[in-house]
């Protein structure tokens, strides 16, 4: 009989055991009548009587047996159907690990009747509370978590429950280095995003710890991904971001000294008297409960997907700006195709993706070029001289938000290793720039990047036209833009009969900013509402593209792409300035439209991932979650999708950017 079969149509998996254990199981599983019908059993391995083999049982069953192998628990240690009182309440533990000196007192709690983690979380809290259990473990065969009972209301997460002659205290004090980390990453090995893990800490710690959860994550991942990259490059022996045992008031000391030599290092995000406000007993927490996630990777989605919850979570979302998945900026890239001698930048910058995945595409032509393998440590290593000249002097970002403009920053000197071009300015009111060169804070923060960008500018001394090859963003949509002293300067902001309106929408006007950031011959990928494309009363901005660009493409976004924060439907414009040699003005050309038909998100937000027969999600060469989307082929392993088919119609039209390697 076939495991595979027994959970059918259930919630439980098989991904988390051995192939060899399953086959082991399965080999034990027998047939025999049950009120006139055949039934599935098993001895069981620690009851030694036979038991009918439910999804539930077949999991419990390689949980014993991998307990027994794996981690050389005797049978005799274990307990099934463990009796936990409640008061005049009994309920029964799936499996417990009784103490080898006290072999009547509960040791580890295993939890595999509850399929879903909330749940089986719950249940473990009350067990180990009621029995005095020091670890408690639960797993549905598709992902395993283990807990430490750190106090009666927080289970902290190890990276695993020690073998049968270890203690705890083995598990927690050994030496890790980044080696360690890449085979220990939790984001592999259980298939957990950082975003939910960054959920549950705010659940049981954050939340009641009375401070401001976005900076305090926001120091920790700063803090973690310093730490992270000094190991990388042998700067250190082991890893200090990390719970060797220390009390906690030795551990708060000792990540507030890494703190202090990643400000020195990474300067501009923190101020120099920064601290950590968390107690050392939360910091410990979160501490461990981030210890085993590994955050440089080939790109920085893993960052990505929790900053885009908590700046959200910030009220972002009010002023109509929102992340944009990473998979919709990778493809704007492939089809606008960035070389490195090209500048870019994103005047609506938020977090940096146009940016760093502009970075990442051409990093990867240099390092082709070069002959270099990109490794899933792409981001942490030390780059080639080529790739840091490109990321200095080739690409920008600027934003309104300061918050927003701190998370760029820190993902861009981490992707530029030290060298960052992301400015704190509004780039509809460029009048006012140069005011911001004479505030001394913005300066000491600001100066080499602003000094670098004025270096573009069409006029000299003027902040309306630059010389930018690309331009790519996703301006905000919602509010208008009501100061005349603002309006005046945008044709845009004029009605058909030429008086100037009173208001208009801030997304309209960033068309005509991007454009003017444009040399003659440069390209643009915007995204905006699809109203935009559609309404009649619109026709005049259409007219005032149509007037300036070549129309290259329209791709239609799928209404679940910036889901949950807004369900307004999207469109990509990318466009190609009139030029006399790249781009040769006419009146009748091709484009093309398309319109992605995977959702990429269900109706409430969450990612749909590309799922493997079994229905494991499937990885990538770099241990990542694959999106399932149609906008292009990701690494060779899904289908090509519609930017692969804009390249092709991008060389029948003989577009001047393609067919470049």
């Amino acid at each position: 009989m076939k495991i595979s079969e027994i959970l059918q149509d259930t919630n439980y998996k098989l991904t988390q055991f051995k192939d060899g254990h399953i086959q082991e199981i399965e080999s034990l599983i027998f047939q025999k009548e049950v009120r006139g019908k055949q039934a599935n059993f098993i001895n069981c391995l620690v009851r030694k009587k036979d038991i009918q083999i439910k999804p539930e049982e077949v999991v419990r069953q390689l949980f014993l047996l991998s307990l027994h192998k794996d981690y050389d628990y005797p049978y005799s240690r274990m307990q099934i159907e463990f009796s936990v009182h409640f008061g005049r309440e009994v309920k029964r533990a799936d499996i417990v690990i009784m103490d080898k000196i006290q072999p009547t007192v509960p040791y580890i709690v295993i939890e595999v009747k509850k399929p879903k983690l909330k749940d089986g979380k719950e249940q473990l809290k009350s067990y180990c509370n009621s029995t005095g259990a020091t670890m408690a473990v639960w797993s549905n065969g598709e992902q395993t978590v283990y807990y430490h009972r750190k106090d009666p209301n927080y289970f902290e997460p190890i990276p695993n429950i020690p073998l049968a002659n270890q203690s705890l205290r083995d598990v927690l004090k050994e030496e890790f280095t980044i080696d360690d980390l890449i085979k220990k990453d939790i984001l592999k090995t259980q298939r957990r995003s950082l975003k939910n893990i960054v959920l549950d800490m705010e659940d049981e710690v954050l939340a009641n710890a009375g401070v401001d959860v976005f900076e305090e994550v926001f120091k920790l991942i700063f803090i973690k991904l310093f730490d992270e990259l000094q190991n990388t490059r042998k700067l250190t022996k082991t890893l200090e971001f990390r719970n060797y045992g220390e009390s906690d008031g030795e551990l708060k000391q000792k990540i507030e000294k890494l703190f202090t030599n990643a400000k020195t290092k990474w300067s501009g995000i923190f101020k120099e008297d920064e601290t950590i406000e968390l107690t050392p007993s939360h910091l410990s927490v979160c501490v461990s409960s981030l210890q085993d996630v590994k955050l440089f990777n080939s790109n920085l989605d893993v960052i990505d997907d929790a900053f885009e919850y908590l700046v959200n979570k910030n009220s972002k979302g009010e002023k109509g700006q929102y992340f944009t998945p990473r998979y919709a900026i990778d493809m704007c890239v492939k089809m606008l195709n960035p070389q490195e001698y090209e500048t870019m930048i994103d005047t609506a910058a938020g977090s940096c993706g146009f940016p760093i995945h502009s970075v990442f595409e051409v990093w990867k032509k240099i390092y082709q070029d070069e002959g270099i393998t990109e490794s899933h440590l792409f981001t942490a290593e030390e780059k080639h001289p080529r790739a840091l000249n490109y990321v200095k002097e080739k690409v920008f970002g600027i934003d309104f938000d300061k918050k927003s403009v701190r998370v760029a920053r820190m993902l861009n000197i981490i992707a530029g290793d030290g060298h960052t071009n992301v400015l704190n300015m509004n780039s509809l009111d460029f009048e006012r720039w140069d005011e911001n060169a004479k505030d001394e804070d913005w300066q000491d923060t600001y100066f080499e990047g602003w000094k670098r960008l004025k270096k573009l500018r069409k006029v000299k001394k003027e902040n309306k036209e630059f010389n930018f090859d690309i331009v790519m963003a996703n301006p905000p949509f919602a509010g208008d833009i009501k100061e005349g002293r603002i309006l005046h300067r945008y044709e845009l902001g004029k009605k058909p009969n030429g008086k100037y309106q009173t208001k208009v929408g801030r997304d309209i006007l960033f068309i005509e900013r991007n454009l003017d950031m444009l040399k003659s011959g440069g390209r643009m990928a915007v995204v905006l509402p699809q109203g935009r494309f559609n309404n009649s009363s619109d026709k005049n901005i259409r007219d005032f593209i149509a007037e300036r660009c070549r129309i290259l493409a329209v791709v239609g976004l799928h209404g679940n792409v910036f889901k949950p924060h807004t369900g307004t439907k999207t469109s990509v414009l990318l466009v190609q300035k009139w030029d006399d040699e790249l781009c040769p003005k006419t009146d009748d050309y091709n484009i093309f439209f398309a319109t992605m038909s995977k959702p990429s998100k269900d109706n409430s937000g969450e990612k749909i991932y590309v799922k493997n027969d079994d229905g494991s999600n499937k990885l990538d060469k770099h241990d990542h979650l694959i999106i399932d989307h149609d906008l292009f082929n990701h690494d060779g392993i899904t289908n090509d999708g519609i930017a692969e088919a804009f390249t092709e119609f991008a060389k029948k039209e003989q577009l001047s950017f393609v067919g470049k390697t």
